[in-house]
């Protein structure tokens, strides 16, 4: 950055500061840094990554470093290496998300202890400081939540909702929060019909009323009760359980939840409620029974486990480089058929005892992956409800299954789009044939080629692009990948620690 660069920058900041009324040392928290660290960006003399410049830019909506629309941010990757080292699984991004929901219907206070920083849980930090959450980061991964008295649902920020789909899981929380409110219709991922219909047969059960309006929800509240229910989930999902676990937090009575979802995530979130006082029998079976609390004032703080789908993402590094690569605090419990899938394809993987999360709760382990000579494996790959194959781990499998000699199947049966996101890959050289929109032939081994990709708008797909591109020789490039930021915190400079060589850059 030029000297004129810096101090262009120092003026936009300063300017972006004020606007907001934020003195320095309440800009410092929002980034997790100190108060002269601010001082000196203001005074054109701290050099600014690109991640921080990205992250100023998030926060005060506007571009720091050109005037007019922000830039897209793009990785160049240097393939071909082999990597070496140890790296730690950063903690849930899906648990995060839920456990934001769940801290409105505490009165008390929550800290939540290393919190992913990505995208997906920024957005929704948004919506909640727009409603009156008082948002604090105390470093950069320890955020402080207090909700007012009365939450301001008018005044939500509709932008950030629509750019999540995460904006659904405030409706349990809200179940009787106002007598009527709006909703924004939620985004995310482009990966097909996902209608929201699940979730709106489990909150019926409660007594909420969702009306379908132009580009909302006009949601109205049940009257308060203290009635024991039971009811069955007509899908499995992990979010219409969560959705369904807060909504019965805080009402008074027995819940019974059957075909629950007993997924990481929702054990993150029962482990939350637990500790605010809210008795949950049955955490990690199928079937919940929850008895609430009308009134919660707490005190907390939690730490949310590691995330599974991160550390199939890491193990998938090493093994499509042929590299010997320890992945440190891996979920063992969450991971076990994809470890054992990848065992019958002849991945070789040490792992070590088990010992605990930080929640006391989840179990981990380290596994270190070896060179190894992969086959295709002889039946097809498809993913299933916890303890199946995780659904998100599903698309690593064909990175990996192209290293493979022979030819794999994989059946996505879950999303309509995302299988089609996944033939990106032979920009790269590999043989993804498309059968229809849930199922793919990939053929192996490859040789992987340099190449310029679009991000497809799917966070695994475009996550499995830049694993191939750390084994593709030469100079790839992937475009926009605002996507991978959304469920990834790091990930490049994190790659980079075990030998890679990925750049952030900008046209």
């Amino acid at each position: 950055m030029t000297q004129e660069t810096a101090e262009h920058v120092a003026a936009m900041l300063r300017d972006a500061r004020n606007e907001k009324g934020w003195t320095q040392g309440q800009l410092a928290a929002e980034l997790g840094t100190s108060q002269s660290a601010v001082a000196r960006m203001e005074q054109g003399k701290q050099n600014l990554s690109l991640k921080m410049i990205q992250r100023l830019e998030s926060i005060f909506d506007r571009s720091i470093v050109n005037v007019g629309k922000p830039q897209m941010t793009h990785l160049r990757v240097e393939g071909g290496r082999t990597l070496s080292g140890a790296v730690d699984v950063n903690s849930s991004k899906n648990a995060g998300v839920a456990l934001l929901c769940a801290s409105l219907i505490n009165r008390g206070t929550t800290v939540l202890r290393r919190l992913a920083r990505i995208e997906e849980v920024n957005r929704i930090v948004e919506v909640l400081t727009s409603i009156g959450v008082e948002c604090t980061w105390l470093n950069d991964t320890d955020l402080r939540l207090r909700r007012p008295a009365v939450l301001d649902l008018d005044a939500m920020d509709v932008d950030a909702a629509r750019r999540t789909r995460s904006v659904i899981m405030l409706l349990g929380p809200l179940l009787d929060e106002t007598e009527e409110y709006r909703l924004p219709y939620a985004g995310g991922c482009d990966l097909g019909t996902r209608t929201v219909e699940p979730h709106m047969q489990a909150l019926r059960q409660f007594g909420l009323s969702v009306e379908a309006t132009a580009g909302f929800y006009t949601i109205q509240a049940p009257p308060a009760d203290t009635q024991d229910r039971s009811f069955v989930l007509t899908e499995r999902g992990d979010t219409v359980t969560e959705n369904a676990i807060m909504a019965a937090a805080h009402r008074e009575g027995t819940t019974v939840i059957r075909n629950a979802s007993p997924n990481y995530m929702v054990q993150d979130l029962c482990f939350y409620l637990q500790m605010l006082g809210v008795v949950i029998d049955g955490v990690g079976t199928t079937t919940l029974s929850i008895t609430g609390r009308p009134v919660i004032n707490a005190d907390i703080e939690y730490y949310p486990s590691e995330d599974p789908i991160e550390a199939m993402s890491l193990i998938t590094a090493g093994i499509v480089t042929n590299s010997e690569v320890t992945v440190r605090r891996v979920p063992i419990e969450f991971m076990e058929i994809e470890l054992a899938t990848l065992g019958q394809m002849g991945q070789q993987l040490e792992i070590s005892g088990e010992y605990m999360a930080r929640n006391g709760r989840t179990r981990l382990v380290d596994v270190t992956t070896k060179p190894s000579e992969l086959r295709a494996p002889e039946d097809k790959i498809h993913p299933m409800p916890f303890p199946g194959l995780n659904i998100d781990n599903l698309p690593f499998f064909a990175v990996i299954a192209a290293n493979a000699s022979g030819q794999t199947m994989i059946h996505d049966w879950v999303y309509e789009n995302r299988a089609i996101y996944l033939t990106e890959l032979n920009r790269l050289g590999a043989q993804v044939q498309l059968l229809d929109p849930h199922r793919i032939y990939v053929n192996g081994p490859t040789k992987w080629r340099a190449a310029e990709v679009g991000c497809p708008p799917a966070l695994r797909p475009a996550a499995c692009l830049l694993l191939a591109m750390l084994a593709a020789r030469g100079v790839s490039e992937l475009r926009n990948i605002y996507v991978i930021e959304r469920g990834y915190e790091d990930l490049a400079e994190r790659l980079n620690t075990i030998g890679a060589k990925v750049e952030y850059f900008q046209d």
